[in-house]
């Protein structure tokens, strides 16, 4: 299937498409908020590998529903060295049906569940990591990327 194209917004205010990414590998990961530990985690594991992945022709895209600044705070306290995305509207979440009622010590409230999708040079979605583990997530997407 197609990925769904989007536009947002990086920390730095630059607007942002997937279809900017025409001929690469989109590793596009939602996560639920900026420097918390499992979203800690997952993004430093990113930052850590990046070499790898770009030498599989891969570009990282994290989104989360944290706005630019927190994005900008979060990509700076942990040197991440790839692009966050701010989808404080949620309508590209929502689109990715990531965006999902949870609930939490008996509450339940509606946010982002960690999820990564793997987008192949053509656009299309190639595989679906829902409900992420972020311990052993990026060996997954290593693996999934290299395929």
């Amino acid at each position: 299937n197609k990925a769904p194209d989007f536009e947002l917004e990086d920390g730095e205010g630059n607007k942002v498409k997937l279809s900017d990414f025409s001929g690469k590998k989109v590793v596009l990961y939602f996560y639920p908020k900026d420097d918390t530990p499992g979203c800690t985690k997952e993004a430093c594991d990113f930052r850590d590998k990046i070499s790898r992945l770009k030498s599989m022709n891969a570009e990282i895209l994290g989104v989360s529903n944290d706005n630019a600044e927190s994005h900008t705070k979060f990509k700076n306290k942990y040197h991440l060295n790839f692009r966050l995305l701010a989808d404080t509207g949620k309508k590209v979440s929502e689109e990715y049906g990531v965006y999902e009622e949870k609930e939490k010590f008996g509450n339940r409230y509606r946010g982002i569940t960690r999820s990564t999708f793997i987008i192949d040079e053509k656009g299309a979605s190639k595989k679906i990591f829902y409900r992420v583990n972020p311990e052993q997530h990026i060996e997954e997407v290593l693996h999934a990327v290299q395929k």
